[in-house]
């Protein structure tokens, strides 16, 4: 049987990360068809890479996990200065420059390392999700030959930086999540053949969620909308806060704000926004079809998972029209509104009376049910691998 391992910096269920998330699937559903095992670290937080699973073996959902301890935590201070430093000076700073941040940056294994050094031959091939961390900068290129990048790239800064150029043409394949992606990333890299599937992640709600115990378990009876993901002013969260303070809707009958997702910012002291933390998973359906919609902020991703989940019950949703990815998503389905401006944030809210919420959903649901299922998926995967060996028979 074909061994593939997959490498993502974090894993685990307490792990609050759509690139982690969706690695954990990935692997899991492609157990029917290959040996699958994630080769990851020991942390959970990513904001310092503090170890805190125990390292060796462990069993994710059914999938095998192998960790690794971080050798040295983020300094989270010295990490913003350094990245304030290389920002304005991308495009001078030196290949050496870029990595010493990239090593700041983090997480940073050495027994990862040394184990794919030494076991490389013992795997068919390496599935590589996010481009953006250590773990795929330093050990990708150790298994070039029989290496695949997932790359979650979106128009941020750090993807502007010249090693990049070095690492995309490694892989042996891509696969991509959001057709928005992958021209965003042979737009940055015209002379890498990014060619590879459009595949996302197939979402299946539980047989049975209910609205009213998300209701009755945290006394929430005003409607409200949803915000699901870390909360983080990365994610778009400030705006979102001073927009939602500044511009409550009344017209729309939204009152309230309710956070599920764990926070690396303050939260302001209001009563209208409800922080709930991480919650598992069927409160996390529950709370899907106990909201009016779903809200996503972020300016930068390279698919949000949440919408397909909001959909997947018939939820509207309200993106931000900054980011291309969002809006495509919601263009194809029609299923959601987006914004760019708290103007257009007001407008939005007002158009989305409950008729038209009613709609967007069903539009989505739609969406959903015919475009992101687990047959689809599984065969673009087994089909990276099947057509990329076949290639290289032929060479």
């Amino acid at each position: 049987m074909t061994k593939v391992a997959f490498i993502v910096q974090r894993c685990g269920l307490e792990v609050n990360g759509g690139a982690e998330y969706l690695c954990l699937k990935i692997a899991q559903r492609m157990s029917q068809y290959w040996d699958t095992e994630i080769l990851t670290t020991c942390a959970l937080d990513y904001m310092t890479w503090q170890n805190y699973y125990s390292p060796g073996m462990a069993e994710v959902s059914g999938v095998k996990v192998r960790r690794f301890p971080v050798a040295q935590q983020r300094d989270i201070e010295l990490f913003n200065q350094l990245s304030e430093k290389l920002y304005p000076r991308i495009k001078e700073a030196s290949i050496d420059e870029q990595e010493a941040w990239m090593v700041a940056q983090g997480p940073w294994s050495l027994d990862l390392i040394d184990y794919v050094k030494k076991y490389q031959d013992e795997y068919d091939a390496f599935i590589f999700f996010t481009y953006l961390y250590a773990t795929t900068y330093f050990v990708l290129p150790l298994v070039a030959s029989k290496a695949y990048l997932a790359p979650l790239a979106h128009n941020e800064w750090p993807i502007y930086m010249g090693m990049w150029d070095k690492l995309f043409a490694k892989p042996r394949g891509f696969i991509f999540n959001t057709l928005e992606e992958r021209d965003f990333v042979k737009a940055r890299f015209p002379k890498v053949n990014c060619e590879g599937p459009v595949a996302g992640i197939a979402v299946q709600p539980p047989e049975v969620y209910s609205a009213a115990d998300f209701r009755q378990e945290y006394n929430i009876n005003e409607p409200f909308m949803l915000y699901i993901g870390r909360v983080d002013p990365s994610k778009g969260c400030e705006e979102l806060f001073r927009y939602f303070m500044e511009l409550r809707c009344q017209k729309s009958g939204i009152s309230k704000l309710v956070l599920l997702g764990k926070p690396t910012m303050p939260i302001p002291d209001c009563p209208d926004i409800i922080p709930l933390g991480f919650v598992d998973e069927q409160t996390k359906w529950n709370a899907l079809a106990a909201c009016e919609l779903l809200v996503m902020p972020s300016p930068y991703e390279s698919l949000s998972m949440v919408l397909l989940e909001a959909w997947a019950v018939g939820k509207p949703v309200l993106v931000n029209g900054k980011c291309d990815v969002l809006v495509g998503q919601c263009r194809r389905s029609h299923g959601g509104l987006w914004y760019i401006n708290k103007d257009e944030f007001l407008v939005a809210l007002d158009m989305m009376d409950e008729r038209v919420r009613s709609q967007l959903g069903l539009q989505g649901k739609v969406f959903v049910e015919q475009n992101y299922i687990w047959s689809k998926i599984e065969l673009d995967y087994l089909n990276l691998l099947k057509v990329n060996h076949e290639c290289q028979m032929f060479k």
